[in-house]
């Protein structure tokens, strides 16, 4: 559990955590293409000016790109060992020839310095870093208490609200399942405040044994707060007091021969004894604690997280490290370790399957972390081994079920080359689509998958800021293409970052992809593979043809797996377009040319709409029938009336 900042002020970041009493400072050395002689004289001319402080280093390309974060308790002497070449792997030796430059920053202590290169390695993404694949935030269970009934949410982000945060989940799912447990447990509401202020009779959730219904006074504040009190106690692992007092207050209503209070208190105790008897990881005695575990295959690895909060399973998640190649299992988790809880909250106690190097220091940077003592722990026997098997074995599972999936994408990328007659194994391809109603809140949405499948977090929208007349398909595509190409342009035009897309598939036909291809041939690209997907006869999916810039057409059998994944990546785009078009379409819906004005805030708002009914009768009315307003100022009816009529 962690508590609000009113309670418990969140840690500063990284950053601004180390601006006290350090020094930054670059030093250049000469040569351009990989040369590792050129690597080795720009960091010995490093060394003449390096302290024998602890702090971070930075290598560096002849373009500034960083290659490494490293983290040093002395840096001259860590500095020191890049120029002994022969002791070095291959992978560093290859680091050293391409480095140019470095950047240094002296710390405190080596904790200091281990947290800022975690904050730095998933700033710059260094491609000799061992890397945290998955940056999505991970879900809360917030409590507010900003009301006088709190509200129970699901919340990701920033915890800038006031009230009690439990978590993390695992997942979005695992939150769900928590938070409907919560409300046939404990009845506690979930609606906005202002849902909740509107209400003049319950809701569905009431009658279906849901909520307690306090919006209409079914229940009032002191008994609510008992509720409450029961779910953090439940959310901190003390189920057992809870279940005695439910079990309590069902005698006594059976007793007083309120049988249907009786009933009720019946269901709510079912279902805490189901929910305490679906957990698949038992960790009765943990309290709150992660645990870790790697496994290592063919050169590939996963780390299996599991969260335990209270002796709770609050989830698991597998991870796939990035650049893991030549590096010891070790120092991998290590690694991960210290990234992953850089905009997390570490634990009491954190778990892990094998020694650490450094251990000492990691536990000591994540307590600095969680500003409480942290413990890294490896269990060697009773439940706690248990756990950590059983969590071993889900990361040797989750490996081979990732390498088995690699294997057959790889065949269907390897269909898809030869298919296309593509020029090589498509490493990213990036497919788009459109979604508007008649031309209005008009979105472009742009997916990207891989070898590895799905990459989410590459995912981007596009907000169409040029007018577009209803059916304008081709004037949005020229939109999205346009500004996407021309960021890759701007940010990458040596085309070294991986973002750049081996191939483009876009939804239509014969005229989307001669509109495309000439859009691609005005941005100056010229070999990137464009693939047009039309509908078949009478929109039939299966009997879909494929057009090609050459003038062919392909068509793919039924029930061919290519045509099968085509058809993913095409609902895919689909689904995140209609996605992306819904959420900006309602958020219009409750938005206001009021929003717009400057020093119109809610009251003046609500106050100008009860008056005038409409934005539209604010906008046309007289500076005389503002003034008029209630709670509307003269000075403020000057203003409103000449940001509508800017030439009167």
């Amino acid at each position: 559990m962690n508590r609000t900042p009113a309670d418990r002020p969140e840690h500063p970041r990284a950053a601004e955590r180390f601006n006290e009493d350090q020094a930054t400072y670059t030093v250049k050395g000469g040569g351009e293409a990989p040369d590792l002689e050129a690597g080795v004289a720009a960091i010995r001319n490093v060394l003449k000016t390096l302290p024998g402080r602890p702090g971070v280093y930075r290598m560096q390309d002849a373009k500034g790109d960083v290659l490494y974060v490293g983290k040093a308790r002395a840096l001259k002497q860590r500095v020191t060992n890049y120029t002994q070449v022969s002791r070095l792997s291959k992978r560093l030796q290859r680091m050293v020839s391409q480095t140019r430059s470095m950047t240094i920053v002296t710390t405190r202590t080596e904790a200091e310095a281990l947290l800022l290169e975690a904050q730095l390695i998933k700033r710059f993404r260094p491609p000799y870093n061992v890397l945290l694949r998955d940056d999505k935030s991970f879900p809360f269970i917030l409590l507010r208490e900003d009301h006088d009934y709190p509200r129970v949410q699901k919340h990701r982000g920033a915890r800038r609200a006031k009230g009690q945060y439990f978590g993390p989940f695992a997942s979005a799912g695992s939150v769900t399942r928590t938070l409907n447990a919560l409300q046939k447990l404990f009845l506690l509401r979930s609606c906005s405040d202002s849902f909740f202020a509107n209400r003049s009779r319950p809701c569905l959730l009431y009658q279906i044994r849901r909520c307690s219904a306090p919006c209409v006074g079914r229940i009032g504040p002191p008994d609510y707060a008992e509720l409450v009190e029961d779910a953090k106690n439940f959310l901190t692992g003390k189920s057992t007091g809870v279940q005695a007092r439910l079990g309590k207050s069902m005698a006594e209503a059976a007793e007083a021969q309120d049988f249907e209070l009786a009933a009720v208190y019946r269901d709510r105790l079912r279902a805490l004894t189901y929910i305490q008897g679906s957990q698949t990881v038992h960790a009765e005695g943990l309290g709150d604690g992660d645990i870790f575990a790697l496994a290592c295959k063919a050169g590939q690895m996963c780390i299996q997280a599991f969260f335990i909060r209270g002796g709770q399973n609050w989830g698991h998640r597998s991870f796939f490290p990035a650049h893991t190649n030549d590096v010891p299992e070790a120092e991998v988790l290590a690694s991960f370790l210290v990234q992953f809880y850089e905009d997390m909250p570490p634990p009491k106690r954190v778990l892990i399957d094998r020694d650490l190097p450094e251990a000492e220091l990691l536990a000591e940077a994540l307590s600095e972390r969680a500003e409480r003592k942290v413990v890294l722990e490896r269990p060697q026997r009773g439940d706690r081994r248990k756990l950590m098997e059983q969590a071993r074995r889900n990361a040797e599972e989750a490996l081979d079920r990732r390498m088995a999936e690699s294997t057959t994408q790889g065949k269907l990328l390897r269909d898809l080359a030869d298919t296309f007659e593509l020029p090589d194994l498509p490493k990213r391809i990036e497919v788009y689509d459109n979604s508007h109603i008649m031309g209005t809140n008009a979105t472009g949405a742009m997916i990207v998958a891989g070898p590895e499948g799905f990459r989410k977090n590459s995912y981007r929208k596009f907000n169409i800021k040029s007018g577009v007349t209803p059916g304008d398909d081709f004037g949005m595509m020229k939109e999205v293409l346009e500004r996407r190409f021309a960021r890759l342009e701007k940010d990458d035009p040596d085309r070294q970052s991986g973002e750049w897309p081996d191939l483009l598939l876009i939804d239509g036909g014969r005229g989307q992809l001669n509109a495309v291809l000439e859009i691609m041939e005005d941005a100056g690209v010229h070999d990137v593979p464009v693939i047009g997907v039309a509908k078949g006869p009478d929109r039939n999916a299966g009997r879909e043809v494929f057009h090609l810039p050459n003038g062919r057409e392909v068509t793919l059998p039924p029930n061919n797996a290519l045509l099968f994944y085509l058809q993913r990546l095409r609902d895919e785009a689909h689904r995140f377009a209609i996605g992306t078009h819904r959420a900006k379409r309602a958020k219009n819906l409750t938005t206001s040319t009021l929003d717009e004005v400057p020093g119109i805030g809610p009251n003046r708002k609500r106050a100008l709409l009860m008056h005038f009914g409409t934005a539209k009768a604010v906008k046309g009315a007289a500076l005389e029938d503002l003034e008029r307003a209630p709670g509307i100022s003269r000075a403020t009816a000057r203003q409103l009336y000449d940001y509508f009529h800017p030439n009167r």
